[in-house]
Parts: C-alpha cells; sequence; structure tokens
C-alpha cells in the first residue's frame, strides 16, 4: 500500500530541524557558552585558581572584545590600539559581571563598546568639547559619508546635512567646526613645498606695541622718581588722570602758562635721563 508522502514527511523531522533545534544559534560566533565558569567564578575567593579562571574567561571572550573594536576602524586610532582598549573592557566586564543578572553578552558589548567610546572621547580630541557637541560631529560624520556615497552626488553643504540629519544649520556647523577640532596641525608643519617653505607658525601673531610701552616705562621710572613731588603730581594728572594743563593749574593755584613749562622741563630731564641709561 502506498506511503503517503506528506505524512511521511511529517512523522520524520528533518535532520537540519533537529541539528537546529539541538544546538541553539547564537547572535555570534564569538560567545562562547561560559555560563559554567562565570557560576564558578562568583563563587572563588581571591587567589591564583581565581585569577587563572578569570584570565580563561578575558582569552574566550577577547575575539568578541576585538570585534567591537574593529567597529570603530578608520576614526584616527590604530586598530590595535582599539582592540587594547576593548580588552580592558572587557577585563572590566568580566569582573563586574554577576551572574544571575543574565547572559554575560547582554552585559559584555555596552561595556566593551563605552570603553571605547570614552577613549574616543577623552583621549582622541585634541581640543576638550562638550560632548553634545560631539554627538553633532558624529552625526554630521556619518550624514556626510551617506551623501557622498550617492551616485554622482558632489560634496554635501549644511543644508543638505541639516535636511539628512534633521538637525538645524546652526547645529551642522557646530559639528563641522568639530570635525576639525578631532586634530590639530603642528606649528612646524610646513604651509608650502620647497626648501625655503615656512610653517604656520610663521603666519600667526605680530608685534605687540605693548611691549614698547613697557620699556618705556621702566627706562623713565629712575628719572620720574627723582622728579620734585609737585612736577610728579603735574605728569600723573596729565598723563595718567588726562586732566587738561587749565584744570592743573586750577587745582595747584597756580597759571596754565607754568603748568606747562613745568611739564616741558620734566618731560625733557626724564626723556634725557632714560636715554642716558639707554645708551
Amino acid at each position: 500500500m502506498p506511503t503517503d508522502l506528506s505524512t511521511s514527511r511529517s512523522r520524520t523531522p528533518d535532520r537540519t530541524t533537529r541539528a537546529t533545534r539541538a544546538t541553539p544559534r547564537r547572535a555570534h560566533d564569538d560567545a562562547p557558552d561560559t555560563a559554567a565558569l562565570f557560576t564558578r567564578l562568583a563563587a572563588l575567593g581571591e587567589g591564583p585558581e581565581r585569577d587563572a579562571l578569570r584570565a580563561e574567561l578575558v582569552a574566550a571572550w577577547l575575539p568578541m572584545a576585538h570585534r567591537i573594536a574593529g567597529r570603530f576602524r578608520d576614526r584616527g586610532e590604530s586598530v590595535e590600539d582599539l582592540r587594547q582598549v576593548a580588552a580592558l573592557g572587557l577585563v572590566k566586564a568580566v569582573d563586574r559581571y554577576d551572574p544571575v543578572r543574565g547572559a554575560f553578552e547582554s552585559y559584555a558589548v555596552p561595556t566593551v563598546t563605552g570603553e571605547v567610546k570614552r577613549h574616543f572621547r577623552d583621549r582622541m580630541w585634541a581640543l576638550r568639547v562638550p560632548r553634545r557637541v560631539q554627538e553633532l560631529r558624529n552625526r554630521v560624520r556619518l550624514a556626510r559619508r551617506d551623501l557622498s556615497q550617492l551616485p554622482g552626488a558632489s560634496e554635501p553643504t549644511p543644508a543638505d546635512l541639516a535636511a539628512h540629519t534633521g538637525l538645524t544649520e546652526d547645529e551642522v556647523n557646530a559639528g563641522l567646526e568639530a570635525l576639525e577640532s578631532f586634530s590639530t596641525l603642528s606649528l612646524d608643519a610646513e604651509l608650502s613645498a620647497g626648501e625655503e617653505g615656512h610653517s604656520l607658525a610663521d603666519t600667526l601673531g605680530e608685534t605687540d606695541a605693548c611691549y614698547d610701552v613697557v620699556v618705556d616705562r621702566e627706562a623713565a621710572r629712575a628719572g620720574l622718581r627723582r622728579l620734585p613731588e609737585r612736577e610728579r603730581a603735574i605728569l600723573y594728572m596729565r598723563f595718567f588722570e588726562d586732566m587738561t594743563q587749565s584744570r592743573i593749574a586750577e587745582s595747584l593755584g597756580i597759571s596754565q602758562m607754568h603748568v606747562s613749562r613745568l611739564i616741558s622741563r620734566s618731560c625733557a630731564q626724564v626723556r634725557a635721563e632714560a636715554l642716558g641709561r639707554s645708551a
């Protein structure tokens, strides 16, 4: 008597189905089954046995940390340095994990990711900027990358980036400025090619005239001290309090002509002494 093919299939489970049910699929190949090891670790006290088991767990989950580090490649930091930072986050996750709170992977992934992000936030920025600005930078960077990859696309404008991200143009501009703050240019960097190229430092700054004023005041200080008290008071009122000669004369009860002569004579005396000392 012929056997119904559909009935036969319903009674005989497929081998692939049995294999799938027997071995639950994991989210990633780098997520080993270490639940028993973590339970054992939690029961151990400080000592060599615990240290050895801790090192075994870190080594078992290290490929996962490396995978997370790979997400942050091409951002100005070497892959090896990112892996070291991720490994540090993994060690923290192993030390702080409590087996009763669920799967280790659910706890370790955000811990390792957060450690790498903190590394970029605290160590990689040449200028310290607020976290809000750093977030704007990341959104603008990703939007610029997405828009630039479109067929026939040109360099996106701030308006294009604002429309793509939902940010305002002011926020986009803040993010673009933060992109330039991630790294700095050395003052010794040459700005032009050739043997006679000049550096960035050559284009910055200018002579400050205030230095000349400081030198002149120091040169005149000794001569001013040797003036009579009335002449020093007249010079102070004229050049520091900006009083007119008429007001000075009225204040001292002398003529404006006499004030003028005293100012001229005092200045000539101080100038002569200053030039003589300078020579």
